[in-house]
């Protein structure tokens, strides 16, 4: 048997912390703008809430098996710098195209790519879990949240209903707003189950790491947290109708409220931990949970171990040169001045276009703090013929990250309307810049209520309906014209009773005639 005296343990040398050191001071300057972005949406949405607490657990868990680590022997991997070019790549893509997504998600794959680099693959897959947990501190784009949310507002309201009808109460379900007669509950964002779905999808990752069972055992559990959240949500909402039918609107405020959301997300854990134990014994031999899931007791480093150091090597450096790249990138990037074309502000926009006359509304100011746009104008237009359609245009001077145009596919979800078709429609008789006017043409109904929408992005004198062409074209444009000025444009008409799409259709065309060249004016080409 070798005695403890032939064991041979690992630390690194005084040049390899050094070098580890400065690598992680140059990324925190390189992606501090990424950073306060992402504490500020951990900060501002409850559903993320939870992701303060994912950097100490994974670095518990790294901590938890650091006997193995001084134990291993690292490789140092060429792979590991090829990953962190790559996310350096997507950093500057996103530093540039106004997606501080893509600079996040860039962080944690430094992260692991430095791990890699710095570990090899056989050190790598004793901390390749915890690190990973990582993914779940990025929020989610925009865009995607909010499309995300509108429809977990609708499906839980529907399903929601199907509850409340269980007890036999009578309810009219039209959009996300849930009507019992003498009240009516709407299921706002709050009530879209992020709140519970992201944390439980990160506990579930969690404990699938912990679950040392059959890899597909591992799967499902980390699966399901999905549909047990939207379900036990949907639930939530039933009863929480079926409250307020019986003893009034109080049932859905305050308090109580919170308190039955307590008990929904730890009635999902608990159903989680039931899904565990009842996946431990199928299979042969049958195993109780406390055998296969929990947290390995640290073990301690073995005394008089026979050290070797590690010393710093040539990827090393090339690790320190890619995220130096990084941080003289980042500098790079802000000192870059944008140009900002003169236009008109829509102060002056008219409020008589052709035989239309409008009637200018404004933004809330919630919502102006969410759009943080430079200029716009909103209000509907009517005129002897026809009306009325709303007209929005929102304008950026400089579309840095976190400060875009907005998509009416994601927006449009989150007030309870329901997008039933996109397609894009093409009117060659409208001219921008020479080219043919193309829009997006968007369907949407709540209930009974039907309404047409036609948008497109006019940006730096392009036309463009594809939203991730939007993000190209930002980034193309930023490093070879320094703008990245554009407006949004929507138009919207409501298809009365008795009325076909088309009617809407013929609305929209000749109203989009007489604003079109207007817009010249107020949107630089």
């Amino acid at each position: 048997m070798a005695t403890t005296s032939n064991l041979v343990g690992w630390r690194n040398s005084s040049q390899l912390w050094g070098l580890l050191g400065l690598s992680s001071i140059l990324l925190v300057y390189g992606f501090w703008n990424g950073i306060i972005d992402m504490l500020g949406r951990w900060a501002s949405k409850e559903e993320y809430g939870y992701a303060y607490f994912l950097p100490f657990i994974t670095a518990y868990l790294i901590w938890q098996r650091r006997y193995l680590l001084v134990e291993a022997k690292f490789r140092p991997s060429w792979l590991g710098v090829a990953g962190i070019i790559f996310a350096a790549t997507l950093y500057f893509i996103g530093e540039i195209a106004t997606t501080f997504t893509l600079v996040q998600y860039a962080l944690v794959m430094i992260v692991i790519g430095l791990a890699y680099a710095v570990l090899g693959w056989h050190a790598f897959k004793i901390v390749a879990g915890p690190l990973f947990l990582l993914f779940f501190i990025v929020p989610l784009p925009p865009f995607i949240y909010n499309s995300l949310s509108g429809k977990l507002q609708l499906i839980s309201s529907q399903l929601g209903v199907e509850v409340i009808r269980w007890f036999g109460i009578s309810v009219f379900l039209e959009g996300n707003v849930i009507d019992l007669g003498d009240y009516k509950l709407q299921v706002v964002e709050a009530c879209n189950g992020l709140r519970y779905l992201f944390p439980l999808v990160s506990l579930a990752f969690l404990a699938a790491y912990l679950y040392r069972v059959e890899y597909w055992k591992r799967v499902v559990v980390f699966l399901s947290s999905i549909p047990i959240t939207v379900l036990m949500n949907s639930f939530r909402i039933g009863v929480i109708g079926v409250l307020v039918d019986n003893w009034g609107q109080e049932q859905a405020d305050g308090f109580l409220h919170y308190f039955e959301g307590w008990i929904v997300f730890m009635s999902c854990l608990g159903i989680l931990l039931i899904e565990m134990v009842l996946l431990a014994k199928i299979g042969s031999p049958e195993r109780r949970l406390r055998d296969v899931f929990g947290l390995e007791i640290p073990k301690p480093i073995p005394e008089g171990l026979n050290y070797r150091v590690r010393t710093v090597n040539s990827v090393h450096y090339a690790t320190l040169f890619s995220i130096s790249l990084i941080a003289v990138g980042s500098l790079y990037v802000k000192s870059q001045q944008q140009i900002l074309p003169d236009r008109q502000d829509f102060s002056s926009f008219p409020a008589r276009i052709g035989s239309w006359l409008g009637d200018e509304d404004i933004l809330e100011e919630r919502y102006l703090k969410s759009l943080r746009l430079d200029d716009y104008i909103i209000g509907d237009y009517t005129n002897s013929s026809y009306g009325p359609i709303n007209l929005y245009v929102a304008y950026y001077a400089s579309q840095q990250a976190g400060s875009a145009a907005h998509s009416p596919r994601s927006c449009i979800p989150g007030g309870g309307w329901e997008i039933d078709s996109v397609t894009e429609v093409k009117l060659p008789e409208l001219q921008v810049n020479g080219v043919s006017l193309k829009v997006n043409r968007l369907v949407i109904m709540r209930g009974e209520s039907k309404k047409l929408v036609y948008y497109w992005f006019q940006q730096r004198g392009r036309v463009i309906t594809n939203e991730w062409l939007v993000k190209w074209y930002l980034f193309l444009d930023s490093l070879t014209r320094h703008r990245t000025d554009g407006a949004l444009i929507r138009l919207t008409t409501t298809i009365s009773d008795g009325e076909e799409w088309a009617d809407g259709d013929i609305r929209l065309t000749e109203f989009a005639g007489q604003v079109v060249p207007v817009l010249d004016n107020y949107i630089p080409n």
